[in-house]
């Protein structure tokens, strides 16, 4: 697995203030897409044990909500299971941390991944540039969705994802004072 950055004291990729991991790897290759350099899975750095430790080292200050692994894509075939292991790791290590993924794939191909059981916060499907909209909280396009995966894996039709936190485009103005509120 490759990456290209790792973001400390995030706002803007998840609830509360988040560590970031920007894996290398994307066949969506969205139009106007906000992290082309990621595209490439041969790009960026190896993720080694020192990269590791680093993120294990920010998860550990108590004011990080948890991580978000995003990119690129973690679901690209070439950072599936070492995204899978660190999210186990992560889990174990910090059970109240939560795990954000944000993905170009759609809930319905990908619920059934194995990384899944490890991951609270879901944000699927490509970016689109048409629908765009600087309102929308934790994403950048009206057709994704941001999903809470244990609520929607704990159903019996699991291919149909469980909305976390409501309706943001219409929650907009009191999820940024909840946020706002925390700080």
């Amino acid at each position: 697995m490759r990456y290209h950055n790792i973001t400390k004291d995030d706002m803007l990729n998840g609830d509360g203030l988040r560590v970031v991991l920007w894996l290398a790897g994307c066949e969506h290759c969205c139009r106007e897409c906000h992290n082309p350099i990621t595209w490439d899975p041969e790009g960026g750095l190896y993720f080694d044990q020192a990269a590791k430790d680093e993120v294990f080292a920010l998860l550990e200050k108590s004011y990080i909500s948890g991580l978000t692994l995003s990119g690129g894509d973690p679901l690209h075939p070439a950072n599936r299971l070492e995204a899978r292991t660190l999210a186990k790791e992560v889990k174990e290590k910090f059970p109240d941390k939560t795990i954000w993924l944000y993905t170009g794939s759609d809930w319905e191909d990908i619920w059934q991944f194995p990384i899944m059981q490890y991951v609270d916060v879901c944000v699927d499907g490509e970016f689109h540039i048409e629908e765009k909209d600087p309102k929308l909280l934790w994403k950048g396009s009206k057709n994704q969705r941001v999903i809470d995966v244990a609520a929607t894996l704990a159903k019996a039709d699991k291919s149909v994802p469980v909305l976390h936190c409501g309706d943001y485009e219409n929650n907009y103005d009191r999820e940024i004072g909840a946020v706002i509120d925390k700080i």
